[in-house]
């Protein structure tokens, strides 16, 4: 129906939307116009085809759905697309946000918006491949492409630090990910392929699996980010546009705990097995440390940046406990964060407009104003600190749940995260939106227009349906998760079984 199959259509029709930009006269403000209006059909479209492949996408089944193959560069390289359970909410969730990024940016972005558009329409493009690759050298392709649109929204829409920014941002995530590169080229001369269908049965050697998985760890550690390694992270949202700042939070770093469910853990499962504890104590470090640091930020922007290095060790530490309820809370924490944290960089991005600052100290009593916005960043910042009713409640719950059958002291140092998450929540929101109307830069302020009453209605909807009803999310990743674990025990059994043979 669609040439190569509904996941390219899906991955590669922004690429499309960008070239009719590029044909689009847009020194004019009427061709300003017609470049967003291009940009935010586009990624409209490719939503509503997402929607239309989720409809059809069969949930629980640990296969791969959708699969498309065609011979590429041949010695077992080959242009490979799929998606399961675990992949497909994060495309879904990338076509998602994208039309709320062009939204924003209407008004926010009034110079170079021909090159802008393009850059978020490229973006798409890679990040939507990430999740759909089933080769090696394509996923990796994507993965290091996203860099440079990136790299590029920061830099040049970026703030008075942009640059230094955008270029610490580059060089972490590089530098990680050519490590990946060489691990790669190593499980290829092993195994003469790139397929990961074939990859995720292959048994490696234990003493291998050790050094491959470190080279995968560096790269999903900086992307996540995990700490210490989570530096650039702060700099990068603060300093890019409001959209830009969503994407990162929303997307990119899922692609680090992505990274970890689809090669780390059933590829490298003796390794997996063996740094676990490792994972335990870094990802509790990120909980407890980014939380304190994020009490004392005076930059919202930055809050919310340190905010999402602490729930991202939630991911981390569900992820590697390898139980159903601590991967399934893990996928679903993921995806939820999706939502609120990109709606919170939305909400600092309605302020900002109006009255180009960040700093918290610079609002305070905004709710007389602007009640329609203090009641949605109510919402997503409930969300944030884990309330129940939201989708924040859920994935951190089951994250915990699972762990503590692992491991009940790793629980107990994080659960003291979700504590402070509400402290430093909770003191922003009272700080900004509470108290009295006393400084005079705010008495001009007005509430959400139309437009960004359409950007946030849906993020609100979402993020208390998802709240008292995650089986869709749930129940579409059960199957596949349940097939990670199964051949993650089995493997460990096999090396057990090894090892005791030989003494």
């Amino acid at each position: 129906m669609f040439g190569f199959g509904i996941l390219s259509a899906i991955t590669f029709l922004p690429l499309v939307g960008a070239a009719l930009i590029l044909m689009v006269p847009g020194e004019s403000e009427a061709g300003k116009n017609n470049i967003r209006w291009i940009a935010l059909w586009t990624t409209l479209v490719v939503f509503g085809l997402s929607l239309y492949a989720w409809s059809q996408f069969v949930p629980g089944v640990a296969d791969f759905q959708f699969l498309e193959e065609k011979a590429w560069f041949g010695s077992g390289l080959s242009y490979k697309m799929g998606v399961d359970g675990i992949s497909f909410p994060f495309v879904v969730l990338t076509a998602f946000l994208m039309p709320f990024c062009i939204a924003a940016s209407w008004d926010s972005i009034q110079s170079r918006v021909k090159s802008y558009m393009i850059c978020f329409l490229v973006l798409e493009t890679l990040m939507i491949g990430v999740f759909c690759a089933l080769d090696l050298v394509l996923f990796y392709l994507f993965f290091e492409g996203g860099l440079i649109p990136m790299f590029i929204i920061i830099g040049v829409w970026g703030g008075k630090r942009r640059i230094y920014a955008s270029f610490k941002f580059f060089l972490y995530t590089l530098v990680g990910s050519l490590l990946m590169l060489i691990a790669i080229l190593a499980m290829y001369s092993q195994t003469r392929t790139t397929d990961i269908t074939t990859l995720l049965h292959t048994q490696f050697d234990p003493g291998l699996q050790k050094y491959l998985w470190l080279a995968f760890f560096a790269s999903f550690a900086v992307k996540m980010p995990m700490w210490p390694v989570h530096t650039w992270l702060p700099d990068a949202h603060v300093e890019a546009p409001t959209a830009g700042s969503v994407i990162l939070a929303g997307i990119l770093l899922k692609m680090g705990g992505y990274g970890f469910i689809r090669f780390s853990l059933p590829m490298f499962p003796d390794a997996s097995h063996y740094f676990a504890p490792l994972v335990f104590a870094l990802s509790v470090i990120a909980i407890i440390y980014t939380s304190l640091v994020a009490l004392v930020q005076e930059d919202i922007k930055k809050l919310i940046a340190y905010s999402s290095v602490a729930h991202m060790g939630f991911v981390t530490m569900g992820l590697f406990a390898m139980t159903q309820q601590a991967v399934q809370g893990a996928v679903f924490q993921m995806v939820s964060h999706g939502l609120v944290s990109g709606a919170l960089f939305l909400c600092v991005g309605v302020i900002y407009d109006r009255m180009h600052t960040r700093e918290v100290a610079a609002y305070g009593g905004i709710v007389v104003k602007m009640p329609i916005y203090a009641t949605a960043f109510m919402v997503f910042t409930m969300a944030n600190v884990g309330l129940p009713g939201t989708s924040g409640f859920v994935g951190e719950f089951l994250t915990l749940l699972g762990t503590f059958l692992v491991n009940g002291w790793v629980v107990f140092f994080a659960t003291t995260g979700v504590i402070l998450s509400a402290a430093y929540a909770l003191y922003l929101y009272w700080r900004v939106v509470f108290g009295k109307l006393e400084k005079p830069s705010l008495q001009g302020l007005t509430d959400l227009d139309t437009r960004e009453m359409l950007i946030m209605a849906p993020l609100v909807v979402l993020t208390i349906f998802y709240g008292v009803h995650p089986g869709p999310i749930l129940d579409a990743c059960s199957g596949s998760v349940a097939e990670l674990i199964k051949g993650y025990d089995a493997a460990l059994t096999l090396t057990k079984t090894a090892a005791l043979s030989l003494h």
